[in-house]
């Protein structure tokens, strides 16, 4: 049975910025551990760093925010706040959260297809992601 589109939460990851992705992370394991079925998509810079193993790396440098917060957020890390890499880990342990990559994002990055699917879920056109979000209302878009 497919769960209600009303329920689900759609999250798409574009921008490569860490403050960004982690936002994106702590959305989908807020709503994945609320019992929400949470569906992350990650695009360009985000499927990069994504791939390159950058959400385990809290870098701050390319935030647009004032360099105060930006070293507020480093010492949080510090101190043990999650990474992005551990929030979407928390989401996907639930069970409630599927991992997408957009082939088109990483034909455009010079990735095919089989060099990425081992590290997501499934990868997908716009076609299927279209589908997948049909009738989803919580969409964020990062």
């Amino acid at each position: 049975m497919e769960a209600d589109p009303r329920k689900r939460v759609a999250i798409f990851l574009h921008d490569g910025a860490y403050d960004r992705l982690h936002q994106g992370c702590a959305i989908a394991a807020a709503a994945a551990a609320g019992g929400r079925d949470v569906q992350v998509f990650l695009f360009w810079w985000a499927l990069e760093r994504f791939l390159a193993g950058g959400f385990d790396e809290p870098d701050m440098g390319a935030t647009a925010g004032p360099p105060d917060a930006a070293r507020a957020a480093v010492d949080a890390f510090e101190k043990g706040a999650p990474t992005a890499a551990e929030l979407l880990q928390a989401a996907r342990a639930t069970g409630r959260c599927t991992l997408y990559a957009c082939s088109a994002s990483a034909f455009l990055l010079g990735r095919r297809p089989d060099q990425i699917a081992s590290g997501v879920d499934q990868v997908v056109g716009w076609s299927a992601i279209l589908g997948l979000t049909a009738g989803v209302t919580d969409r964020f878009y990062l």
